[in-house]
């Protein structure tokens, strides 16, 4: 019988990747999501619908870890086909074959910040969808979530985005994904490839058929991985209607050093 990664084409050699876009949600005990990028993420070889991750600059999804296990994901490859998983977190692992593993990637051998604490595994519960977005597409929905910022389609209250964090959002070229808690109570994690600053208070994004949509005034969480391996965090308020989406801004988090996950102001 053929495991849920096994079933879907492509992923297992996606999950390998090394350098492959992939983000870990998490939520904390009132039910708010956390997103950030953790491309440690790997397949297990000795178990079926088995991942397993680095403890690197997590603090934060370490910290929810240990109060709710359910947890969402989203793998997505350079030519943006996807995949979006959800799971249950097992254990962290000081020893043995994953952490050894994890230390000999590439990504980890030659970091300056040294290694990782321990190794946490991930299975895997279901797959819960799969997308590929055609780059014009993706150019096209990005202009049309520009021209309705520009019309005012987001909402104008809100907490001012930092500069940095606005810069970031603005950029075409980043991977930008969405999380929030669904009806189960597992976060999700969807692409939202053209989400974007909208004035300084909120983000806006095109929702087209390819973006799955929380539940009105719901907190959500959004996360930008760059090129350049920079990586914000904005948490606030989704905002329906139509076909544009937005997030009245209320928190900023930075991704990586010299405080990976601290707030930015």
């Amino acid at each position: 019988m053929m495991s849920i990664l096994e079933k879907a084409p492509g992923l297992i050699d996606a999950l390998k990747g090394e350098m492959t876009p992939k983000f870990l949600a998490t939520r904390n005990p009132e039910g708010k999501p956390n997103v950030v990028p953790v491309i440690s993420i790997l397949p297990a070889n000795d178990k079926p619908d088995t991942l397993f991750f680095g403890n690197f600059l997590l603090r934060k999804s370490i910290q929810n870890l240990e109060k709710d296990k359910r947890v969402g994901l989203l793998i997505i490859t350079q030519e943006l086909q996807g995949w979006m998983l959800q799971g249950d977190f097992e254990e962290f692992q000081r020893t043995g074959s994953y952490v050894d593993q994890q230390m000999r990637s590439s990504l980890l051998r030659y970091n300056a910040y040294t290694g990782i604490r321990n190794a946490g595994v991930i299975h895997v519960r279901a797959l819960l969808g799969t997308f590929r977005m055609p780059k014009l597409l993706v150019l096209r929905d990005y202009v049309l979530a520009q021209l309705a910022r520009i019309v005012g389609k987001a909402p104008r209250e809100g907490a001012t985005i930092p500069l940095p964090v606005r810069r970031e959002f603005k950029k075409i070229a980043a991977v930008k994904v969405l999380s929030w808690v669904g009806e189960d109570g597992y976060p999700i994690v969807a692409p939202a490839l053209s989400l974007q600053p909208a004035g300084g208070r909120s983000l806006i994004c095109w929702k087209g058929k390819r973006i799955p949509e929380p539940h009105e005034g719901v907190t959500v969480a959004a996360n930008v991985l760059t090129a350049d391996a920079v990586s914000y965090q904005v948490k606030g308020q989704w905002v329906g209607g139509g076909r544009t989406g937005t997030i009245k801004t209320s928190e900023f988090y930075a991704g990586g050093p010299p405080i990976p996950g601290g707030q930015i102001t």
